[in-house]
Parts: structure tokens; sequence; C-alpha cells
């Protein structure tokens, strides 16, 4: 049996969708949404998912993984319609509807249905989808497995395809336990696709268990960034972290920004000074929250994406920034994988992430489809380490973002005062959150699924003891 790497090929890719044989439902459909040349890691996949092969997926993110495996699965569900047809696994809440709408957007000739299963939403009208038998399931593998044990009536035991978006998240986020009981209640005949941005040597042990003979298709054969990228840093002293970051929204008002800042799990070790696991879970959506405030009352229209949010929150300031109603997203590392946001112009690293692949996630907002965009790295003096790794992987070296020091310094005396402001007012709202959070905590880990930041960080949720025990 060929590995992966001896199975690939390296023929001449076809140039249009048309000659990739697809059917002219999906033709129609790329046409409506402008995809008129299939990307490198579709021209590469596509003839051999359409061959009925297993596929690994390697390509850098923003390169058109979504419809290199929903394509496929699409023109065979034409040639055999049926529910239950697909299920798509994806790390992340965010993640999952997007691939939902992609799916609907290139099947909206063939009436294509589909069912998005994530925690913090009601499993009752999850249910009744179910039992209106769509033909594409997405999910994250939590409220999935979920479900499969408890919903009456619902199996995946014809099940056609599976596919693993962002396996290698999928894998580092302690999702294992749930892939094995999934991939133990569904055919063994099937098609199985896994896809990512960056593979790890995690995953060679989820491929011997799930796919058979795959096919390799790699059009990243490291870690980068996309050649339409302009890639900055900023160095700035930490206590003056953020005026700078008011200087460069006040520099690029009219342009649309992600900035993205430190996760629960970057901060982990702050967790061993202070030991206590409901400090940190009150404390630590302020990071980013705190941020939000700020740019706020400073006249920037931001709203924060993290996981302390609910799923309704969540996909509101989506939404809102989507549409152009806000500007500026401040967001922990949720939004950092595979979403699509189209109009991102530019993406500030507040914080650097400590994984250089969590970098090229972030920066993959931007620069997407072979548009161009900007990123701008803030880098303190304890962080040098971190960028001088970051450009190793990428084989690139970054360019200083030009600023003027005395702009910046008649900015502090404002933006101290609206920090401090910031912080006041969240305290306020943790003693006032404090005791819902407690009630809450005795929710099952599917409700927040594992995108949760405080749950990435493997920080246990506090458990009550019974005494005399």
């Amino acid at each position: 049996m060929p590995s992966p790497e001896e199975a690939s090929t390296s023929t001449t890719p076809p140039e249009t969708f048309k000659e990739l044989g697809l059917i002219d439902p999906l033709l129609e459909a790329l046409d409506k949404i402008n995809f008129t040349k299939p990307t490198e890691i579709q021209q590469q996949a596509l003839p051999h998912a359409l061959e009925g092969r297993d596929i690994i997926g390697v390509a850098e993110t923003g390169s058109g993984k979504t419809a290199a495996f929903a394509l496929p699965i699409l023109q065979k569900l034409w040639d055999e319609p049926k529910g239950l047809f697909a299920c798509i696994l994806a790390p992340t809440r965010e993640l999952a509807y997007q691939i939902a709408q992609q799916f609907e957007s290139l099947g909206s000739a063939m009436g294509v249905r589909s069912l998005v299963l994530v925690g913090g939403m009601d499993r009752m009208q999850q249910a009744v989808g179910l039992a209106k038998r769509p033909h594409i399931i997405v999910a994250t593998p939590g409220r999935l497995n979920d479900h499969l044990q408890n919903t009456k009536g619902f199996s995946l035991r014809s099940l056609k395809f599976l596919v693993m978006d962002e396996a290698d998240r999928l894998l580092d986020m302690d999702f294992g336990p749930e892939i094995d009981q999934i991939l133990k209640v569904i055919p063994k005949e099937r098609t199985t696709y896994l896809f990512s941005a960056t593979m790890t040597t995690k995953v060679a042990k989820l491929q011997r268990a799930s796919l058979i003979n795959p096919i390799r298709v790699e059009v990243s054969s490291k870690y980068q960034t996309v050649s339409t990228l302009l890639q900055y840093y900023l160095l700035v002293p930490l206590v003056h972290k953020d005026v700078h970051l008011i200087y460069l929204a006040n520099h690029l008002a009219s342009n649309s920004i992600i900035i993205f800042t430190r996760t629960v799990h970057d901060a982990q070790r702050w967790v061993v000074h202070c030991n206590h696991s409901l400090i940190l879970s009150l404390f630590f959506p302020l990071l980013y929250s705190r941020l939000s405030i700020m740019l706020r009352s400073l006249g920037f229209p931001a709203v924060p994406l993290h996981g302390q949010l609910s799923q309704s929150q969540r996909l509101g300031a989506l939404g809102k920034f989507k549409s152009g109603d806000r500007k500026l997203l401040v967001a922990t590392d949720v939004a950092s994988r595979g979403l699509d946001l189209p109009s991102v112009d530019i993406v500030i690293n507040f914080d650097i992430p400590t994984h250089s692949k969590d970098y090229i996630h972030r920066v993959g907002r931007t620069a997407r489809a072979g548009r161009s965009g900007k990123s701008i790295t803030m880098v303190t003096q304890y962080d040098v380490e971190l960028i001088q790794r970051i450009e190793k992987v990428i084989d690139k070296k970054m360019e200083l973002w030009p600023t003027d020091k005395e702009e910046v310094m008649l900015l502090k005396e404002r933006v101290d005062e609206a920090a401090r402001l910031a912080i006041n007012e969240l305290k306020e709202e943790a003693k006032a959150g404090g005791k819902k959070r407690r009630r809450e905590d005795g929710v099952g880990r599917d409700e927040r699924d594992r995108d949760d930041d405080v749950v990435e960080a493997g920080v246990p949720r506090k458990r009550h003891s019974k005494k005399g025990r």
C-alpha cells in the first residue's frame, strides 16, 4: 500500500472548473459567487477527490480548502441524493457555521440542505433538524457525539463522506476521544478527507485510523504566509502598548482591522502564581474585553470575540464586523482559524502568539484569495525571541512599522484614563457576574465545546464534592 507521499502526483492541473469535470449545477453556483478559476489546492485535490480517493490536503489559510472538499461531496450527492450524506467536523462553532454557508451557496442549484450542530445552541431544535435528514451535517465533535448517544433515531450508519477540517487543531484541542467515538459508529466504507492549513505529527495516528490509501495534496511544503501579505513589526515598551495600539487605530481608521490578543492558554503561566481557577475564569476575559471597551470609549467602533461569549453574542459580533457596521474586531484565537472574513485589511497582533503556526493563522485573516493585506505585530522587550522564531519559521524578515514618538506620547494621558475606566467597568461586571458564572460551572463541556478559551488552556472546571467523603 503506497504512503500518502508516494501516491501524490505532479500532473499539470486543469485551469477551469469545467475542465475538472464538475457538473452544470455546480458550475452555475460557482459562477454566481464569482469563483472563476480553481485555486492551487482545488486544482490538485479535486481530480483525486472526484475519483473517490481519500484526501489529506495541506494548504495555506485562505486558499480555498472548503470548496476543495465541498465540491466533490456535492457532485457525488447529485448522483446519489440522500439524507445524512456527509459530515464535516470543525474545531470551532464559527467555522462550522461558515462551512455550512459555503455548502449551501455551492449547492444552491441542487437544493442542498445543511444543519449545524454546535454547543451553546438548543439541543431540541437540533434534534428536530436531524429528524428532517439534512444532506450535510457540520458539527463540532462534542455536540455531534452528544446527539449520536442521546438523540433517538439518529445515527450516521449510512454516511458516505467524513471531513475533518483544521484537522491539526481538532487534535491539539483534545478532541481525540470524541473523534475516536465518532469513528466507531460510522461506516468503514466511506470517503474521508483531512484538510488543514498546517499538519502536525499528531495527524499520522488519525490518518492510519480513518483513511484508506489517501492521496496527500500539499501546496504548502512548509509553514508560510501568502506573498500578497505585507508583514511589519512595531517595537514598543510593554508599559506603552495601549497607547501604541491607539496610535495605530488612529492612523488606520479607514481600514477593517482585527486585533488579536492573548488567549487564556498563552497566559496560563499566570495561573501558577495565583493558583485559583475561578479568578482565571473571571479575569482573563477582561484582557480582550478591556481593549474593546477602551477602544470604544476613545471613539473607535470595536466589538470583542472570544470563547467566554455566548454563541449568539459571538455570531452577533461577527455579523457586525462582516457587515462593516464595526471596523474593529478584538479577538482571541477563536477567530484565527478558517474564518472567511472577506474584507479584512489589517491584522494587528497586540500580543504575540506563543506558537508560530498560530501567527500564520492569525495573519491569514487578511490577504485572502489573492487580495493584498497587512499585518502589524507589537513586540515588547520580552517578545524578541518569539518574533525571531516566527521569522525563522516563515522564512521572512518583517519590516519595521514607522511611528512618530512625539505623536504617540501626546495620546498617553487620554489613553491611560480610558484604560483605567475600562478596568473599573470590568471589575464591576466581574463582581456582578461571579455568582452566575459559578452556577454555570455545572454545564457540560459540550455547552462551550473546546474552543472556549478557559477549556483550551486546560484549566479544570470547579468541582463540588460532598462533605464527609
